[in-house]
């Protein structure tokens, strides 16, 4: 017999990779935080012998979620301004809080709460975009999930640094410290085009291509945006990222709600990767993202919550869910985005656009085992004829009930490992105090 760490007995497996699987009565054995092999159950107690054996017997193990998108510091300002367009919720409310409440001590706070809510949702990853981005590395490496930390830029200064260069300076230390770190990687975080200018944005260019690492960025998110771009420089976005030389695989283009077929095809041409944002989109009335037509060309698409400031939660059970109706309505095709599709873009596509896809994404040997078990015997998700489809149109996050990073098990019987949740929900209380002051 073969010695392993652990071995997860599970009613269902759905790996994701390949496509449209399901194995059922299957165990998975993990050694040193990897997948060493998925097999039939009544195989896998005959050829492993384990430290810690975990049975699933009414659950379906699956990838961890890869949020693709979010701001997880913001989650201190949930619920603080609702029910406003986009650029009037920036400018005139969340802005000005950042500019008053925003430091170190809010992003460790606000960072702690949203990894605390995501991994009880079954988020394994997640690919941020914030201030203090030191801050939200420590905290994501002291829980033990994954994340991609974003080493922001904007023309504007903020507590974190005043120019661009100094923007660009503060990232490039972190990137260093963090380069040998399992758990966190970087991304360039350019804000948006409308709030960089080229300078720095050639300079992201030049320096993603050095670093082979991605460039995370709010575009065309809204009508407005485009609007305004062709007011000040006379062409789109897109154009202007084109003439830049930025659209590349390496791009995360976040929203996309405003695109012309011909810019589908560049996206598609160029191997660009778009995260959509379907709840934040329609709670901002921002526009839709055309899911299907950029699936059917062929471009990566990934899912991500936006912050819990404008969604207002980091649920991917409900962002699947979402993005599969949505696509459907907008396409006017009942079959535009099927089950396995969605959780396909929560998972396995996030990582590639992340460049992680090699490590985490799907359930395969080799690949870290960063995954989350669902609990599918309750009445709401009986019968399962597909639990595939049951995950993604009659689950909630509630029904997430164990959670391992690398093999470590941060979500035990719904319970943080790693985080101290009441602690975690009285520095909420305390920061909604100061904030509505």
């Amino acid at each position: 017999m073969l010695n392993v760490d652990t071995l997860i007995h599970a009613r269902w497996i759905a790996p994701v990779e390949p496509d449209n699987v399901v194995h059922e009565h299957h165990s998975m054995a993990i050694r040193d935080g990897r997948i060493v092999e998925i097999l039939p159950t009544a195989s896998a107690s005959e050829r492993y012998r384990a430290n810690e054996t975990v049975n699933l017997d009414h659950h379906v193990l699956i990838p961890g979620f890869i949020n693709a998108h979010t701001h997880a510091a913001m989650s201190l300002f949930r619920g603080l301004a609702d029910d406003l367009p986009l650029m009037d919720w920036l400018n005139h409310h969340i802005w000005p809080a950042e500019g008053k409440w925003v430091g170190a001590e809010f992003v460790q706070d606000g960072t702690a709460l949203a990894v605390a809510e995501m991994l009880k949702g079954g988020t394994t990853c997640f690919n941020d975009m914030y201030f203090f981005p030191d801050d939200t590395a420590r905290v994501a490496a002291e829980a033990g999930i994954r994340a991609s930390v974003g080493l922001i830029i904007i023309d504007f200064p903020s507590a974190w640094a005043q120019t661009a260069d100094e923007y660009l300076h503060k990232g490039l230390k972190l990137h260093d410290d963090l380069r040998n770190n399992d758990l966190v990687t970087t991304a360039f975080a350019p804000h948006a085009p409308y709030t960089v200018a080229d300078g720095p944005l050639e300079k992201i260019r030049t320096l993603s291509d050095e670093l082979d690492i991605p460039v995370h960025m709010h575009v065309h998110e809204t009508e407005h945006e485009v609007e305004e771009a062709m007011a000040r420089h006379s062409k789109r976005p897109l154009e202007r990222l084109a003439n830049l030389d930025l659209l590349t695989p390496r791009l995360m283009a976040v929203h996309m709600t405003q695109l012309l077929v011909g810019e589908i095809d560049s996206l598609a041409q160029a191997n660009v990767n778009v995260v959509h944002c379907p709840e934040s989109n329609l709670k901002l009335a921002s526009g839709y993202c055309p899911v299907h037509e950029l699936l059917r060309k062929g471009v990566n698409v990934a899912l991500g919550t936006d912050g819990a400031a404008s969604n207002n939660d980091l649920d991917m059970l409900g962002e699947m869910r979402t993005a599969a109706l949505l696509a459907k309505a907008v396409a006017r095709d009942a079959t535009a985005l099927p089950a396995h599709t969605a959780l396909r873009m929560a998972t396995l596509n996030g990582a590639k656009a992340l460049g992680l896809d090699a490590r985490t994404g799907s359930l395969a040997p080799n690949k870290y085992a960063d995954m989350a078990a669902v609990d599918l015997s309750g009445l709401g998700t009986q019968p399962v004829y597909d639990p595939v489809s049951q995950i993604v149109y009659a689950a909630g996050r509630n029904l997430v009930t164990d959670v391992w990073v690398a093999g470590k098990q941060l979500v035990k019987n719904r319970q943080l490992t790693t985080l101290d949740e009441a602690a975690i929900l009285k520095k909420a209380q305390t920061w909604r105090d100061r904030i509505r002051q």
